[in-house]
């Protein structure tokens, strides 16, 4: 069934002009038909009527952990529940970012979300949020289960995704850090620095070694001090490097996130960590195995306090760093393009003709109306 949407400012598709409000998409077979401003509109199946809102390309979220009351850790059918309530929220497609546990049973979640990957193509697969991670920047981790990443590790990990594995997080100071990163992405695997405390120079090693992300900047590494630059800006002088962002306005203020996008708008990924309150209500949650409470929509370890992942939704990443001041198309291009280039998926994250129809019609609040995925309703 083809679907046309009119009178929309259309984001995300080069042959369009994005500043007109008389803006159309044709979504047929799967895929954008065609797209265009203003002249005669093409017959379509359905009609939508998008009052002036904004038509974006559907949001990927290449870290998050669950939604729903339910985490991704936990099998096909928390998997199903989850996403569904970020679907809701614009979330076209997801990695599944999977908590540190043991080798054996990291194997057997890389292996379910691989099967999943084979029955919905909207799971984009997994990232391994651990164990390869520093005991002192562990977060919302289990120490105990945190480890370097020895080659028989990484190799069973490896076989156990089939080549679903789309992001790994490591801290590079590990010893086998480095033989470990060349072989993720030998396999084809983002490999992200986080959850570490190497300086800038180690970080940098680690990006000249073939890592291209860091996993949500500023939190769970060391900060921006003047002597003693660190990860962040060894991320943001690297033009390789995609930073993954939590804009919550708890993880980092949003104030901070605007100037980061003043430097390097092109490549900030927008990425929720959501864990399992996500679109849920206040309450006691589990995380890995660890006790968080969730109190006005933060969530923090029972013991300790730390914070332990988000509540956020993608459209409210999106209107949060917009009201900080960020254009909108550049927003946009945070929670598409630049998230499905962070992970080799250059064919999604846009509205170019040719293109899956993913789609996200917004009004003029940058509220969610309407979710497509492949052109039909999400």
């Amino acid at each position: 069934m083809a679907t046309l949407v009119h009178s929309v400012r259309l984001l995300g598709s080069v042959s369009v002009d994005s500043d007109r409000l008389d803006g159309w998409a044709l979504f047929d077979g799967g895929r954008v038909a065609s797209a265009g401003v203003g002249g005669d509109l093409p017959p379509a199946d359905e009609v939508v009527d998008g009052g002036d809102g904004c038509l974006v390309p559907g949001f990927i979220d290449i870290h998050g952990h669950g939604g729903a009351g339910a985490s991704f850790d936990d099998g096909p059918q928390a998997v199903s529940t989850a996403r569904a309530v970020h679907r809701a929220h614009g979330t076209t497609r997801a990695v599944l970012s999977l908590i540190t546990a043991p080798i054996d049973d990291l194997a057997a979640r890389v292996a379910m979300v691989a099967d999943l990957c084979d029955a919905d193509p909207t799971v984009l697969g997994s990232h391994l949020e651990g164990p390869f991670l520093d005991p002192g920047h562990k977060g919302a981790h289990t120490e105990s289960l945190l480890r370097a990443p020895d080659a028989a590790s990484v190799d069973r990990l490896l076989e156990a995704g089939r080549g679903t594995i789309r992001q790994v997080t490591l801290a590079p100071e590990r010893p086998g850090a480095f033989d470990a990163i060349r072989r993720f992405v030998d396999a084809g695997v983002a490999v992200a620095v986080g959850h570490t405390n190497a300086d800038a120079d180690t970080t940098r090693r680690a990006f000249d070694a073939g890592a291209t992300l860091l996993t949500h900047a500023f939190n769970a590494m060391p900060g921006i001090h003047h002597r003693a630059p660190g990860p962040v800006v060894a991320g943001l002088r690297d033009e390789r490097v995609t930073l993954e962002i939590i804009a919550d306005g708890v993880h980092v203020d949003l104030e901070l996130i605007a100037t980061l996008f003043a430097v390097a708008g092109d490549r900030i990924a927008l990425i929720t960590d959501a864990m399992a309150a996500a679109g849920s209500q206040d309450g006691r949650y589990e995380l890995g195995g660890l006790a968080v409470r969730v109190t006005d929509g933060v969530a923090r370890l029972e013991e300790g306090g730390a914070i332990a992942g988000s509540t956020l939704t993608q459209d409210a990443a999106l209107r949060h760093v917009v009201a900080a001041g960020v254009p909108l198309e550049v927003a946009s291009h945070a929670l598409s393009r630049q998230p499905a280039h962070a992970i080799h998926r250059g064919d999604l994250g846009t509205l170019d003709i040719g293109a899956p129809a993913d789609a996200v019609l917004l009004d003029e609040t940058l509220a969610v109306r309407r979710v497509w995925v492949a052109g039909h309703d999400a």
